[in-house]
């Protein structure tokens, strides 16, 4: 007597949409995986590499880097005079300068330039308009595969990390600077006392978790949008379908970080 198997129960709606999210995820920490390992490797900073390192570099960071300072010096100060005028007003103007270090310096800012980066990445590596050629399973690349993700992709890789520090770097010095202008003015008197505010705002585990804070952010712009160009068939003459969901799970990785990040500075 022959035993009769019933057919494997197909997965729900729900179930397909967490198993090709998780799917998803998957290739975005293998592609994250793979980069590092060439970004750690030697042979990735032959001579065509690093002048195409360079040439992103200029790119992604030095061209934008004047504009966005002055725009983060403009959003830092009506948030500074917005915090200062609501700390009067409430009598706490002592506190004022501290709040502006620990709200603006250490979250705003941050989260404003990765943002900020994310827009021109996800715009940048539209892969029709990059000419990316890479195959879509990257479980299974092969040697000339290989080759053309470190030299095609890898240098876009480093270069948005290092626009997203850049940015950090840059825009926290510059609301520090208008911090203190519209505090103290243009004179030295207070610098003692500025001084002593922005140590206590950095003390040794708030400083590291801000720089674990921003290497996090420098990874997810660096390598999501690029992961998700990927996602697209190359056959497919309109490649930018993959675009909008990878924007989608930067945004949810960015927030996702800022908030565990909130929660383990203040809970």
């Amino acid at each position: 007597m022959a035993i009769q198997t019933s057919a494997p129960t197909p997965p729900s709606p729900l179930g397909r949409r967490l198993i090709a999210w998780l799917a998803d995820w998957r290739r975005v920490f293998f592609f994250g995986a793979l980069a590092a390992v060439m970004i750690l490797s030697k042979s990735t900073y032959d001579q065509a590499n690093r002048a195409s390192i360079a040439r992103q570099i200029h790119v992604t960071t030095w061209q934008i880097l004047p504009w966005f300072s002055v725009l983060s010096g403009v959003i830092s100060l009506v948030l500074i005079r917005v915090v200062l005028v609501t700390a009067v007003g409430y009598g706490l103007s002592r506190f004022a300068l501290d709040m502006v270090v620990r709200v603006l310096v250490l979250e705003v800012i941050p989260l404003i330039a990765a943002l900020y980066v994310t827009m021109r990445s996800i715009l940048a590596v539209n892969p029709q308009v990059a000419g990316l050629h890479i195959p879509r399973n990257l479980d299974v690349l092969g040697g000339a595969d290989t080759d053309r993700v470190r030299d095609e992709l890898v240098p876009r890789v480093i270069a948005y990390a290092f626009s997203v520090l850049a940015m950090v770097v840059v825009s926290g010095v510059v609301t520090l600077f208008m911090a203190y202008v519209s505090v103290y003015g243009f004179s030295r008197w207070g610098l003692p006392e500025f001084d002593r505010t922005v140590s206590q705002a950095f003390d040794p585990l708030v400083t590291a978790g801000f720089m674990l804070k921003v290497m996090f952010f420098s990874l997810a712009v660096a390598v999501i949008p690029i992961a998700a160009s990927l996602d697209a068939p190359p056959e497919d003459s309109d490649q930018t379908a993959a675009i909008p969901a990878g924007t989608v799970r930067l945004f949810v990785a960015l927030f996702v970080i800022e908030g565990l990040s909130l929660v383990v500075r203040y809970v």
